[in-house]
C-alpha cells in the first residue's frame, strides 16, 4: 500500500482500522505533515519533530507513517542500532581531526532524514558522544524524526557528567519541534484478536512451548546443537532452520549484546523462551565509585554513585533488548515464565525502562502483530 503522507495515513486508519482518535495523535500528525511537505517542497531549514509521552500512544506508528511516506533518502533505526553504528564508524574514522563531523558528513550524503525510535540514553559514552554529534548533524542538514518516552530536558537526567550531553538537549529544542503524545488511550491494547503468546508454567505440568514449537516447526528439521552467535555459543533446547527455542538462562544471563539479538532476529522468524524466573528483585545499595590513585597523589575524577542494581537487572537489561529487537523486527516472542506478565517485574532499578517492554509484550498477545 502507498502511503500519500502521514496525515493521509492516520487518517485511513481512523476510517478503516478502526483506530482510537485522540487529540494528542492529532497534534503530533499534524507536526508530521509539516516536517513531511518543508521536506519534499524542498524549503530550508526544515525543522525535525521530536515525539515523546508514555508507553502505548502509538508514537511508533506514527514515526513509521512518516518514514513510509517519505520520497527522500531517508533511514529508519531504533535508537540503539543507531549508536551501534556510531561507535563502529567512530572507531574506524580514529585518527580523523574531527570524527564526528566526518560522520555527520556522510550521513548527510546518504540520507535527508534520520528516523529513530526510542531515544534513551544511560551509558556516560553515549552520552558524551550526543553531546556533540547533534550539534554536527543538524549543521550539516540532516532533519531527525524520533520517538521517546522523555521530554529532551529529562534525557539522561540523573547521569554521571550530564553537562556533556547538555549540548545535545540545547541542540534538539532548536531544530526539532517537541510534541507531547500523552493521550489517555493505550492503543497498543486495541484493536486486535488476542493470540496467546505468553504462558505461566504450572508445576509438575510438561511447558505449553513444546506444542508451540511444534507447530511453528511442522515439516522441518530440528537440532539440539548449539548454535554460533558472533563470537559465542548459544545453548538451545531445539531449533530449525526458522525457530529457536532456548531458556532465559542461557540466553539473557550469558554475555550476549544488542547486536547478537539482531542477529538472531535477522536468522530466526520466530523465537521461543523458556524458564523466565520472576525478574523482580530489591534494589542492592550502590557503593561510591572515587578518583584513582597514583602513588600516594590523588587523581580527582568525581565521586558518583553506582546505579542500585537488583541481582537479576543485567538479564533484565538483555531481556529488554531482545524484546525491543523483536518487536522492532516484528518478529513473535513466545515465553513461558514462572509468573504472570504483570508480575514479571514490579521492582528494581529498571522499572521505568521496562514500562515499555512491558507494554511491548502486551502488544505482542494481538494477533495484528507480525503482519506485514
Amino acid at each position: 500500500m502507498t502511503i500519500d503522507s502521514p496525515l493521509s495515513a492516520w487518517q485511513q486508519a481512523i476510517a478503516q482500522n478502526g483506530f482510537v482518535q485522540d487529540e494528542a495523535q492529532e497534534h503530533a500528525v499534524w507536526a508530521l505533515q509539516k516536517c513531511f511537505e518543508a521536506l519534499h517542497e524542498d524549503r530550508a531549514p526544515v525543522t525535525g519533530v521530536y515525539l515523546w509521552g508514555p508507553v502505548g500512544r502509538g508514537k511508533t506508528w506514527l514515526m513509521d507513517q512518516f518514514y513510509q511516506s517519505l520520497r527522500i533518502p531517508a533511514r529508519r533505526q531504533h535508537f540503539h542500532h543507531f549508536m551501534g553504528w556510531v561507535h563502529q564508524r567512530s572507531f574506524q574514522l580514529t585518527g580523523t581531526a574531527d570524527p564526528l563531523k566526518t560522520l555527520a558528513r556522510e550521513l548527510a550524503e546518504e540520507v535527508r532524514v534520520l528516523c529513530f525510535d526510542e531515544l534513551f540514553v544511560n551509558d556516560i559514552g553515549d552520552a558524551i558522544i550526543l553531546g556533540r554529534l547533534f550539534q554536527v548533524m543538524f549543521e550539516q542538514g540532516v532533519v531527525v524524526v524520533c520517538t521517546s518516552n522523555l521530554p529532551p530536558d529529562d534525557l539522561y537526567a540523573d547521569g554521571f557528567n550530564r553537562d556533556r550531553f547538555v549540548p545535545a538537549i540545547k541542540a534538539i529544542k532548536q531544530h526539532m519541534q517537541v510534541i507531547a503524545v500523552d493521550g489517555a488511550e493505550d492503543h497498543r491494547l486495541h484493536p486486535g484478536t488476542g493470540l496467546q503468546r505468553y504462558w505461566v508454567a504450572e508445576p509438575g505440568k510438561s511447558s505449553a512451548l513444546h506444542e508451540v514449537f511444534r507447530a511453528l516447526t511442522l515439516g522441518q528439521s530440528i537440532s539440539s546443537e548449539p548454535i554460533a552467535v558472533g563470537h559465542r555459543l548459544l545453548k538451545v533446547v531445539q531449533a530449525s532452520k526458522s525457530v529457536l527455542w532456548c531458556r532465559y538462562a542461557d540466553l539473557c544471563e550469558q554475555p550476549f549484546a544488542a547486536m547478537d539479538f539482531m542477529v538472531l532476529c535477522d536468522t530466526f522468524k520466530a523465537i521461543v523462551l523458556s524458564e523466565l524466573p520472576n525478574l523482580s528483585a530489591q534494589k542492592r545499595t550502590g557503593r561510591i565509585a572515587r578518583g584513582t590513585e597514583d602513588g600516594v597523589v590523588r587523581v580527582a575524577a568525581g565521586d558518583r554513585e553506582l546505579p542500585q542494581l537488583s541481582v537479576h537487572d543485567d538479564g533484565v537489561r538483555r531481556f529488554i533488548a531482545l524484546v525491543d529487537e523483536c518487536y522492532d523486527r516484528k518478529v513473535p516472542l513466545y515465553l513461558e515464565a514462572q509468573v504472570s506478565m504483570a508480575a514479571l517485574y514490579t521492582e528494581g532499578y529498571l522499572q521505568f525502562p521496562f514500562r515499555r517492554t512491558f507494554s511491548r509484550l502486551q502488544e505482542m498477545q494481538l494477533q495484528r502483530f507480525a503482519e506485514v
